[in-house]
């Protein structure tokens, strides 16, 4: 337990950031897999669900605008590698 009232509201502030990185990270992770298991027909719906998630994600600086990119393109190839 902090004794000082900044170090105090700086734990605070960290547990609330890491539960919501941890929405963010799972939600990304999550959407990719149904994206690599997508048939054709649902690919192009989910895929768009995956690309709004990490978009949102870069905006909100919890990743970086090129790492989103990244993600999104090797993410549409191995998919695309697969079918």
């Amino acid at each position: 337990m902090a004794n000082i009232q900044s170090a105090a509201k700086r734990n605070r502030q960290t547990v609330k950031r890491t539960a919501r990185n941890k929405v963010l990270s799972t939600r990304i992770k999550t959407l990719r897999k149904e994206v690599l298991a997508a048939d054709e027909k649902s690919f192009k719906d989910v895929f768009s669900q995956f690309a709004s998630a990490v978009d949102k994600a870069a905006k909100s600086n919890y990743i970086h605008k090129n790492k989103a990119i990244n993600l999104k393109s090797k993410t549409f190839k191995a998919a695309k590698g697969q079918a």
